[in-house]
């Protein structure tokens, strides 16, 4: 038996050709390689549309420096530094024991050179894994370290390779450390991605006054939670401008803690909704937010969440018709 049957089916959609049971998607790095909060009472994997594992490199890495994870106002600061066992080790050790049957999940494929991440798919596209998403915001060795995600022809260059080593969904997660993550979106739609994660962590950075020194080990990380919101709603409308005229689907992802949250960025133009930093202090949040939009949809009258995305109405726009039970 599915064990995402329970859901309302409402909630249901197709986001590349995938059934998700429910738009919310656990993201990258917040949920270990989705098994981590499945110890936790009354936490199902069923209860979300699909789960990226953490983000994955061809040969392990140890990570950062502590330290790694540090609280701020309105959200979180981590410099992890893609610590993970190989590609090998996910995809022999750690696949086999995710059940397929409860959600789906997405591989995150990181790397330092357009080779690597070509092929750290290749390896991924012979598994079970239901989809790739490609971390674009890597630092690229052999340019001085400058991030790939940072320039639309690097971003394509990684995407085309990628596209090269796969026939499963590739999903490219764009960061809003940019000038036009528009122009970048298009970029990589050319190359060949189905669909896009919007967005990825700003870069911040935390000072201990008092030592006169950074708080993370690397002295700069990535920051998440309800601080970023705003930026990330507006990254989403902005990539939705480009996506929606050849029906690619875009994860909305960036401070989502409740129903609400997760409404905004679908009626900005998000397919699927991703939740993150929200999880470690709610590990049981998502069946909250489950609940939350499917009161939302009856109070106004929409008979799936589909129909929410894209439906943002801008100031100075023709009002639309009011939906029946509003």
């Amino acid at each position: 038996m599915d064990a995402r049957a329970g859901l309302d089916d409402r909630l249901k959609l197709s986001f590349c050709g995938l059934p998700f049971a429910s738009p919310l998607v656990l993201l990258s790095g917040c949920v270990g390689f989705g098994e981590e909060y499945t110890r936790v009472r009354g936490f199902s994997n069923a209860d979300v549309g699909a789960i990226c594992l953490k983000g994955t490199t061809l040969a392990p890495r140890l990570g950062n420096p502590p330290h790694r994870v540090y609280e701020t106002s309105s959200g979180m600061l981590n410099a992890i530094g893609l610590q993970n066992p190989g590609v090998r080790a996910v995809v022999d050790d750690i696949l086999p024991m995710l059940d397929f049957t409860e959600t789906r999940f997405i591989a995150n494929v990181s790397g330092s050179t357009v080779e690597e991440y070509e092929e750290v798919t290749r390896i991924f596209d012979d598994s079970p894994i239901d989809a790739i998403e490609i971390n674009i915001s890597c630092p690229n060795v052999k340019e001085g370290g400058v991030a790939f995600g940072n320039s639309p022809d690097m971003s394509a260059r990684v995407v085309e390779a990628c596209r090269r080593a796969t026939q499963k969904p590739l999903i490219t997660k764009l960061s809003p450390n940019q000038t036009d993550i528009a122009e970048n979106a298009r970029r990589c739609l050319e190359a060949g991605s189905d669909a896009f994660a919007v967005i990825n962590t700003l870069m911040g950075m935390a000072i201990d006054a008092e030592r006169r020194r950074t708080v993370i080990g690397n002295n700069q990380g990535g920051l998440s939670g309800p601080a970023i919101k705003p930026i990330a709603l507006l990254k989403t409308w902005q990539v939705y401008q480009v996506c929606r005229v050849h029906g690619v689907p875009i994860i909305g992802q960036g401070g989502v803690a409740n129903a609400t949250d997760a409404i905004e960025f679908m009626l900005a133009g998000a397919s699927a909704v991703g939740v993150g930093t929200a999880l470690f202090y709610e590990p049981l949040i998502c069946r909250d937010i489950n609940a939350g939009i499917v009161d939302y949809l009856e109070r106004h009258g929409f008979a799936h969440v589909g129909e929410l995305v894209g439906a943002l109405q801008l100031n100075g726009m023709p009002v639309a018709p009011a939906r029946m039970g509003v």
